[in-house]
């Protein structure tokens, strides 16, 4: 007879007190949290910020994987420097050129999506405690970085003309008065995600004299800007002070597969974000560089980003119309460009608590909770209008109508019942 086998622990995870502090601050973000429900056909999605990329001709990709293969195939299967290609951060210039950034291609580095640009910074400047500055909501996937590097995250008060200058001071002064040290203030200026809000011009250079004052680093994110609708966005922050980090993508205006981003710093700063680089993956990816770079060399990529533009204001103006007949009482943000629709539910009905309602009724959308790094926001609820075609869109409104409104005559029973 066998010697029975002591039973098995129901904690998988036997390293769990081996960990350093900062790994048990990793958790996975709402928005990942959604992918295994998304994928299902059924659902329709509002959640995911994914690029439509079915409008890239993808002949194109094609004609320009030939063509580098021809001309520096055995580059682009090798190891590469760690600030990244020379020919593309020469090409980066003309595409921060049409955001009025002037920029020497010396003061580039190409990096594995912008996502990684910003754990870079992050991981340079954040000690524990230290604290950030941020839009109230910002981008998840910031929030997620700086919590990671055991930051505290100050969200200063945002609206329709993005984040306030007299907010961003009290908030300065708050943080001051209690001890602690601000190392950073992170903006998405262009058509925020989740918000879809553009920092207005005239506040521009007021946040940016506030930072220069108060000697507070500005990291400007910009993966949206170029996707603007009517007219093209105030000029980037980084064109009024060099002293501002700024972190581009080609995510959005190509595509997020390539795993492409980059970030324009002060030369010291610089020097340290590409020993930062080297330190953690040697280098960014030379195939994805080069491939991109002959792109840019062959196709009119202007052009395709004004598709884009079509593209996406067919599909905000597809989910706004929805809104407005399944929903006509809700509020929500116009965005002029990019992904995004930021919804302000109901007063007493929980965007967190709602979702599984609203996946039994095959839509997804992304909690406000999750653009909080203080676990506030479940008034909202963030919509994303980029991926679905616009019959989808209507679809999936009116399946999250169906839940609002269900939620929004229980919480009235219920209320006048207690009266």
């Amino acid at each position: 007879m066998s010697e029975a086998r002591p039973p098995q622990s129901n904690n998988f995870d036997s390293w769990l007190d081996a960990y350093a502090e900062r790994a048990h601050t990793l958790s996975v973000s709402e928005v990942r949290a959604l992918f295994a429900v998304v994928s299902r056909p059924e659902v329709v999605s509002l959640a995911g910020g994914m690029p439509y990329v079915a409008a890239l001709p993808k002949d194109l990709i094609a004609k320009a994987y030939e063509s580098m293969m021809a001309r520096k195939g055995d580059l682009a299967i090798q190891y590469g420097g760690g600030q990244g290609d020379a020919e593309l951060r020469e090409q980066l210039r003309d595409v921060m050129a049409l955001e009025g950034i002037h920029a020497s291609p010396d003061d580039v580095v190409v990096t594995t999506g912008s996502q990684h640009a910003l754990d870079l910074v992050a991981g340079l400047f954040l000690d524990e405690g230290d604290v950030v500055l941020a839009e109230g909501p910002s981008y998840v996937g910031a929030i997620g970085i700086f919590r990671h590097y055991q930051a505290h995250i100050e969200h200063v008060y945002t609206d329709n003309e993005g984040i306030s200058p007299e907010a961003l001071q009290e908030a300065i002064s708050k943080m001051k008065a209690q001890g602690r040290r601000i190392k950073f203030l992170y903006l998405v200026p262009n058509f925020a995600n989740p918000s879809g809000v553009t920092l207005a011009a005239k506040r521009r250079p007021q946040i940016i004299e506030i930072c220069k004052r108060e000697h507070i680093l500005v990291l400007e994110d910009n993966p949206y800007g170029l996707l603007y609708f009517d007219k093209p966005v105030p000029d980037a922050l980084r064109s009024l002070d060099d002293n501002v980090i700024y972190l581009g993508s080609f995510s959005k205006i190509l595509a997020p597969g390539f795993r492409v981003g980059y970030v324009l710093a002060p030369p010291a700063l610089r020097e340290k974000i590409v020993l930062a680089q080297e330190s953690a993956l040697l280098c960014p990816s030379s195939f994805s560089q080069m491939l991109i770079s002959e792109y840019l060399n062959i196709a009119d990529w202007r052009k395709q980003v004004d598709t884009f533009r079509g593209v996406y204001r067919e599909r905000r103006d597809a989910a706004l119309d929805a809104l407005a007949e399944y929903l006509p009482n809700l509020q929500t943000t116009r965005p002029d460009g990019g992904f995004y629709l930021w919804v302000t539910l109901p007063e007493g009905i929980d965007s967190k608590a709602m979702l599984p309602l609203a996946v039994k009724e095959l839509v997804a959308y992304t909690p406000g909770t999750a653009f909080f790094g203080d676990g506030t926001g479940h008034q909202h609820l963030r919509i994303c209008y980029s991926f679905p075609t616009p019959e989808n869109l209507n679809v999936g409104i009116k399946r999250l109508a169906t839940v609002i409104n269900r939620q929004t005559e229980l919480l009235e029973t219920f209320g006048k019942k207690a009266k």
